[in-house]
């Protein structure tokens, strides 16, 4: 009697953790997609005027508009890229008012592509990339570091993603922000601890109908 206890005991908590796991992943995935959405809503909007003191925080993919001058020489960011497979970032500093800021025109087969200094009007999105460690003196980067990029260009550390550009005819197209790098991994992991709760479950019917029948040929 004692070990049919121990198995129930061990058996049936552990299939409530595992299928609470699974319905937690469920909850996840339902916060997550709400989360996508309305991203991608952000990133669809009508831009509005760059922002005096954009912020993480309350700016992420905030739709933007600009006009401005490319001045200086840009920092290519070599990688391969979700959108556009392997290529050069090229993340130039435009001069917009009594301000300079970082915008990513697009991704460049080669990394020296020319700029010309004529006025533009950008439409894009801000971003804010997981900073990493850069490597500041480099003629080609191999990361996206807004803050070291910034003090490399004499820029505001703000970051615009550009999804149109007029004013200049570049030799290459903007790639702009989206949700796709956006891990949504929820949906794979709730069916993970679902599985591993079933899984856990029949073991534990298992073992007890075994025991029960061993028990049953000893007692015969």
């Amino acid at each position: 009697m004692k070990r049919f206890l121990f198995l129930i005991l061990l058996g049936v908590p552990g299939v409530v953790v595992l299928a609470g796991l699974g319905v937690w992943q469920l909850q996840r995935l339902e916060w997550k997609e709400t989360l996508l959405a309305e991203i991608e809503t952000r990133i669809a909007s009508a831009p509005v005027e760059l922002p005096d003191d954009p912020a993480a925080n309350r700016s992420a993919f905030l739709a933007v508009t600009l006009t401005g001058s490319i001045e200086g020489p840009p920092v290519p960011v070599f990688g391969t890229w979700r959108e556009a497979g392997a290529g050069y970032r090229i993340i130039a500093p435009v001069a917009t008012g009594d301000r300079k800021v970082l915008v990513d025109l697009g991704v460049a087969p080669d990394a020296g592509p020319g700029l010309p200094a004529n006025p533009v009007t950008i439409v894009g999105n801000l971003s804010w990339p997981e900073e990493v460690e850069p490597n500041p003196e480099a003629a080609v980067w191999t990361n996206l570091d807004v803050p070291a990029m910034a003090a490399r260009l004499g820029t505001d550390p703000v970051l615009v993603v550009a999804r149109d550009i007029t004013g200049v005819t570049l030799p290459f197209q903007p790639v702009p922000v989206g949700t796709e790098g956006i891990p949504n991994n929820h949906l794979g992991y709730a069916i993970q601890w679902f599985g591993l709760a079933l899984v856990w479950a029949g073991m534990t019917a298992f073992l007890l109908r075994r025991m029960h029948s061993q028990t049953g040929k000893n007692e015969a």
